[in-house]
């Protein structure tokens, strides 16, 4: 199974100034993490956000907040517990007005619901805490979860690797940033090919 541009969403989870320092190997990881937002903006993929207690951990920076359409504050590890999934799965809107009491030939076709997007693409610190709790409860979910190992960090390299053990073991797919951008890409004539084979080079 291949990633799909269409029907993906990108979440970053707590990529913060305050924390990012401690992260093993952070520069590299906070580098993945914006060339991702960038090809997923590239590929018209949505971008979502979160702060862990940014009061305290500060916000995400400028450059990687910029790309998402939302970043949500949280104080619980798991983004599910603090709204993640209503802007993931937003809920339908209820038609508006007495539309039943116009005549046929004035009322308005009822809209198909909006397709969702079931494919979530996460990345984010620390990797054995709130990566690995928010991704467990969207499998919960039923979303076919897809962690990018090289954009995830923990302070240690052995609770960011047992994270990534048990997020196998749950169904989660583990991939690299490069794996994502040809895989949304999946052919060399897509016309952004080009822009994305240079933000990854």
């Amino acid at each position: 199974m291949l990633l799909d541009a269409s029907d993906s969403q990108l979440i970053l989870i707590d990529y913060q100034p305050r924390l990012m320092p401690a992260i093993h190997e952070g520069e590299a990881v906070l580098a993945r993490a914006q060339q991702l937002a960038q090809i997923a903006r590239l590929l018209e993929v949505p971008v979502w956000g979160t702060e862990q207690n940014p009061a305290r951990l500060g916000e995400m920076p400028a450059a990687l907040r910029s790309q998402c359409r939302r970043v949500l504050p949280k104080m619980v590890f798991s983004a599910v517990a603090d709204g993640l999934l209503d802007v993931l799965r937003p809920a339908q809107r209820a038609p508006q007005g007495n539309a039943r009491s116009l005549p046929r030939h004035l009322r308005r076709p009822e809209a198909a619901p909006a397709a969702q997007r079931e494919t979530l693409v996460l990345a984010g610190c620390e990797a054995h805490v709130c990566v690995l709790q928010t991704a467990l409860e969207l499998i919960e979910e039923e979303f076919d979860v897809w962690v990018v190992t090289d954009a995830c960090g923990s302070r240690h390299e052995r609770n960011r690797d047992a994270a990534f053990d048990r997020l196998a073991a749950a169904g989660a797919e583990l991939v690299t940033t490069e794996m994502v951008a040809f895989e949304w890409l999946r052919d060399a004539a897509h016309p952004q090919f080009k822009a994305v084979q240079a933000l990854i080079r």
